[in-house]
Formats: structure tokens, sequence, C-alpha cells
């Protein structure tokens, strides 16, 4: 005969049942801390991968990759950046990206897309080209305009969300205000509502 336990006596760590009405580590077998028990990279090395495979784990978990700083860009130290496309739109004029940089200095020119950052962690301190400092952290927001050129300095680390967007010339500007105009006028002229 099958027995039943109450949902709270069952814990299924480490393949073994135990009591969590004690909620010590002792007595649950959860470890008190990442460095007293098995982690992922104990499951990860279980299912055949190597030390460095657990090792890049561990130092990427966001599976980015590598995005180098153009040589000529960087001034002072060897920033290391990655980067990992988030989404796409399918115009391809806007993208969301996750990226992060190790520490060092180099400056950065914003060719062709306006780019709106998120700090989700770490910090830098950006300079434009008149001299202007700001120091960005974690829960910043920043744009960084289309032909800009900014002086960045990450002390540590940085990691942020990019929104780039591609914007319109001013040709392709005019062109849509006109198709948006039309296509509002013909949408009032079906609908009964335009005037003459």
């Amino acid at each position: 005969m099958m027995r039943i336990r109450p949902h709270w006596a069952v814990c299924a760590h480490r393949n073994q049942e135990t009591d969590l009405r004690d909620p010590t580590p002792a007595a649950t077998g959860l470890p008190q801390s990442p460095e007293d028990g098995p982690t992922v990279e104990l499951h990860i090395l279980q299912q055949g991968a190597s030390a460095a495979d657990v090792e890049v784990t561990r130092e990427n978990p966001y599976g980015l990759n590598p995005d180098p700083i153009p040589q000529e860009w960087i001034l002072e130290g060897t920033p290391t950046a990655r980067r990992k496309l988030l989404v796409g739109s399918s115009d391809n004029l806007a993208s969301t990206h996750m990226w992060d940089c190790t520490a060092g200095q180099f400056n950065w020119y914003y060719e062709g897309d306006d780019e709106v950052i998120y700090v989700v962690e770490g910090s830098v301190v950006i300079g434009d080209e008149a001299g202007v400092r700001r120091r960005l952290a974690a829960g910043d927001t920043f744009l960084f305009p289309a032909g800009s050129r900014f002086h960045w300095t990450v002390p540590h680390y940085i990691r942020k969300i990019a929104f780039m967007r591609s914007p319109l010339s001013r040709k392709m500007r005019l062109a849509k205000a006109i198709y948006n105009f039309v296509t509002f006028r013909r949408g009032k002229a079906s609908t009964g509502l335009a005037s003459n």
C-alpha cells in the first residue's frame, strides 16, 4: 500500500526524502550556501561536461557571445565585451541586446543606430564630446543618439540591455508622414467621416 505524505514533508533534493518541518540545513539536507553542497556545476559535471564548461557556465549564465571592442577604440586596459541578441523587429530597424563588459576605458561610436540602454548590473562613467561626464549605475537609462561618440570608463563591470533603433532619413520620415496622412484620410472617407 502506498503511503501519501503531506506536501510539506518531502524534498526531492539529492533524490532523497527529507522532512522540511525542521528548516535547518542539517535536517533538510539542503546546503547552507553554494559552497556547502552540490550546485549546477556538479549537475553539469555529472552529465559529462568538462571543468572548463562549468567555469564558462558560471561566468556566463546568459549565454553571451564574444563581441570584441575594436582595438583602435580602446584607450586603457583590456575590456572584454560580450553580447546576445534578445529580439529583433521584422523590418530589421530595431533590436534588443544584452551586453556586458569588464573594466577598461574606450570610445564608442554610435554610427547608425540610436541606442537606449538600461543598466542591469555594475556601472560606467560616460563622457560626451563636450566633456560632460555622467555616472550610470544599475537601474539607470540613457540615450546615445545615432552619430554621437562617448568615452566609456568601466571601473569593474557593466551589464546592460540595449534597445537599438535605426532612425529613418529625413526623406523617409516625410514619405512616411505622407503615407500616414493619405491612409488616415482614406480611412475617414470609407467610414463617412471625411468632409469636403
